[in-house]
């Protein structure tokens, strides 16, 4: 099987301003004074509160949870006491419940926190109960739980584990970094999956712009007959994980299906490193490393910061923004990042990157009318027609926009980015979905 220089049909080349971070080794971000924990930081059930005001917590004790399947527990970062329980807007858009906490500056372990004992030991069941219990979601997506992804039905039969390792969005290094410094806790959690769902073959999946990350996992996993690295070209959405597996197994996700659907299961590499940790540790995910970047930020950084860490303190760590900044703030990268209306919000276990923009670098671009060149039909990934189906999302007609698949978009930008026009092409298509989505949902 070929695992060289492998890609995708469609998708675009964009600048990439790894530069910026590439070579910069994960510093630890200072401890905040107050966290701010949402309550709902993945797909599923938000969780309830099991603190209340004025409780004493410590790190890694379990302060959330919900009794529904799809969903994930929420972990303190720090330890100190509770002093609200309140609504915030998060990165995602969303305004959540929230547990406020004050540090008193310890960082100490709750009792819960101890290795869960060796790989050879632990049963499948074990395996994937350590992994609910601390908390894992995909961490460079949605926010899918973890345990919920690694329990497929009984009738989908898995034949191979990918690990997403490509992070084709520009400016972000954090899984790069990630992948340098840790190579041997990914090659692990990656085996631990695998026991887990009962597969015989892993891959790692690489762009070929990290070479020292494909070096070091390489070395990691030498000893490893049942796992192969594959290096990718480098092209966005090469990290979309239905183009993942496609690039890699030549297997095609069918519209509306998911990666069990071809026999695949497909995390993301600081997800896996997560779950080593919680076997390795007993460490439940309440830290995660996030790249502070962009020409608007002085001191462009790959910070491991503790969840509830606002997005503010990690800018005053890098040195705040430069002279013509900021122009936009955006929560993830430029192409599939969410624009930022306050630097309050908190880092979420989704939060993969701070993008600071200058203000030359956030100008509006004129939106001229579409000149039907084909460029978006072109690159798209998914093989849609994103002048239509924005077309109709404008015109509000969703019943059309959904006959055209407008769900089956994965709101890469890759149409937006490559218009000549400068036509927001994802954005109304993104909308067109949440309108579908809403009124299935009113059906209901």
């Amino acid at each position: 099987m070929n695992l060289e220089n492998l890609t995708f049909k469609g998708g675009v080349n964009t600048p990439h301003y790894k530069e910026l971070t590439e070579n910069l080794s994960i510093e630890k971000a200072m401890d905040p004074d107050v966290v701010y924990i949402p309550l709902h930081q993945h797909t599923g059930a938000p969780c309830e509160p099991l603190v209340k005001v004025g409780d004493t917590v410590k790190v890694g004790q379990k302060i959330g949870q919900s009794e529904a399947f799809v969903s994930a527990p929420v972990h303190s970062s720090v330890s100190g006491v509770v002093k609200e329980i309140t609504s915030m807007p998060i990165p995602t858009g969303l305004t959540v419940k929230c547990v406020v906490i004050e540090s008193d500056g310890k960082n100490e372990l709750h009792e819960s926190v101890k290795p869960k004992g060796s790989l050879e030991d632990l049963t499948p069941k074990e395996i994937i109960e350590i992994i609910k219990e601390a908390g894992i979601t995909g961490m460079g997506g949605a926010g899918f739980p973890a345990h919920v992804k690694l329990s497929p039905p009984a009738d989908k039969k898995i034949d191979t584990i990918l690990v997403n390792g490509a992070e084709c969005e520009p400016y972000l290094t954090a899984d790069h970094r990630l992948m340098v410094e840790y190579p041997e806790k990914i090659v692990f959690g990656l085996k631990a999956i695998m026991k887990a769902v009962g597969v015989e073959r892993g891959i790692i999946g690489i762009e070929k712009n990290k070479p020292d990350a494909i070096q070091a996992l390489r070395e990691a996993a030498k000893d490893e007959p049942n796992i192969q690295i594959a290096t990718l070209k480098v092209k966005y959405p090469q990290g979309d994980e239905k183009r993942l597996i496609n690039a890699i197994l030549g297997r095609v996700v069918p519209s509306g299906g998911l990666p069990m659907d071809v026999g695949a299961i497909v995390c993301n590499a600081s997800s896996v490193k997560a779950m080593a940790d919680a076997i390795l540790e007993g460490k439940p995910l309440y830290e995660r490393i996030i790249t502070v970047t962009g020409h608007g930020i002085k001191e462009p950084k790959n910070l491991l910061a503790k969840i509830g860490t606002p997005f503010k303190n990690l800018i005053e760590q890098c040195g705040g923004f430069t002279e013509n900044a900021p122009g936009k703030i955006i929560g993830g990268g430029p192409m599939m990042g969410i624009a930022q209306y306050s630097i309050d919000v908190p880092v979420i276990k989704g939060s993969n990157g701070v993008l600071v923009l200058t203000e030359e670098e956030a100008k509006p671009k004129l939106v001229q009318p579409c000149i039907k060149c084909g460029k978006c039909l072109q690159v798209c990934p998914v093989r849609l027609q994103p002048l239509y189906l924005a077309d109709y999302s404008m015109k509000k007609n969703f019943e059309k926009a959904e006959e055209y698949h407008a769900l089956d978009c994965i709101e890469c930008g890759g149409c937006s980015f490559i218009c000549p026009a400068k036509r927001p092409l994802a954005e109304s298509i993104r909308f067109a979905k949440r309108e579908i989505i809403a009124k299935r949902k009113s059906k209901k």
